[in-house]
């Protein structure tokens, strides 16, 4: 056991999934010598060697491209992108070919592929490095998409990720890589992709959030808490396969709930996630659902970030307006 942040514990994942299994690459924009941007592949390179810790070009779409045949024909790659706001680029053979290889081939091919990228503002960051538009990678039929909030999650979600036989983007909050620490194992271990977790237990208002949001959801349950109003906190984990069915038992039991979305307000998670609340527990519901967004605008550059980024009191503004409805 070591008590690491969310940048060893990939780190650990990576090292555990190339030391078990061959056919396990990890490839990307100076991932190798240079150990990543963030320094999540730092060591692999000297530990696994070139020809399993790849250096690639800057060339987002190639790394997809490359991604999807190594799977396809017995590896199974680990892409990785640099931020979020390069990842466009990928669309194309993401929507194109990993997403519906299985189907267009009936099952003959598969693309277990995971392509990594850190996602979100909060870290002062410029133009393109600040993005969190997941929205777009879910609504992408054939995809996973994955969003770890701790340490722990990150590695047993990553590890669960490199093992599956379908593609997987996962996306790592920037704001959380050395947020905190756990006491996490060295060897592998996995957390079950699609499952949400119930962070906190509650009888008033559910909050729902994922990725770098979940410091401040559990803030402003605690700060309601302390004003009588009961919180139950859940970490979606998995934005596809959404697991709604532990929001949605939820929100029957306390009758109202507040989504934290990161991403602009319009088209993303957090209303998904409303419409399915509202197909399932319309008739539980006490007061409308609540969703804290970002606005819909581009992140501003750092001067401007911090009129932009969500925070805790925005969130314990809408427990208490949802709570007194």
């Amino acid at each position: 056991m070591a008590l690491i942040n969310m940048v060893s514990a990939l780190n650990s994942a990576l090292a555990n999934m190339l030391e078990e299994d061959p056919s396990v690459v990890v490839l990307g924009e100076d991932v190798g010598k240079d150990g990543g941007v963030f320094r999540v592949t730092d060591g692999l390179f000297n530990r696994f060697g070139a020809e399993r810790v790849i250096d690639t070009p800057l060339a987002e779409a190639a790394i997809a491209g490359m991604a999807i045949g190594m799977a396809m024909n017995g590896l199974r790659p680990v892409a990785e992108i640099q931020f979020m706001g390069f990842s466009y680029l990928t669309l194309n053979q993401l929507i194109s070919h990993a997403s519906r290889m299985r189907n267009r081939s009936r099952g003959r091919f598969t693309v277990p592929m995971v392509m990594r990228m850190p996602y979100g503002a909060g870290v002062k960051a410029l133009e393109h490095h600040s993005e969190s538009t997941e929205s777009l990678y879910v609504q992408i039929p054939g995809l996973k998409v994955v969003v770890p909030s701790t340490p722990r999650d990150a590695k047993g979600l990553l590890i669960s990720a490199i093992r599956d036989p379908d593609p997987v983007v996962f996306l790592e909050p920037t704001r959380s890589y050395r947020l905190m620490k756990e006491e996490i194992e060295d060897t592998p271990f996995t957390v079950p992709i699609g499952e949400a977790k119930t962070l906190r237990s509650g009888t008033d208002v559910t909050i729902v959030g994922w990725g770098a949001m979940m410091p401040l959801v559990v803030k402003a349950a605690e700060a309601a808490s302390a004003e009588g109003i009961s919180c139950e906190v859940i970490d979606l984990r998995t934005l596809s396969p959404m697991d709604s069915e532990t929001v949605v038992s939820s929100v029957k039991r306390t009758g109202r709930c507040v989504i934290s979305q990161e991403a602009p307000r319009t088209c993303g998670v957090a209303a998904e996630l409303i419409a399915r609340i509202n197909e399932e527990a319309l008739l539980s519901l006490e007061a409308p659902v609540e969703r804290v967004t970002a606005p819909d605008i581009i992140v501003p550059l750092p001067k401007g970030e911090q009129y932009y980024y969500l925070n805790a009191n925005r969130l314990y503004r809408a427990v208490k307006k949802v709570a007194e409805f």
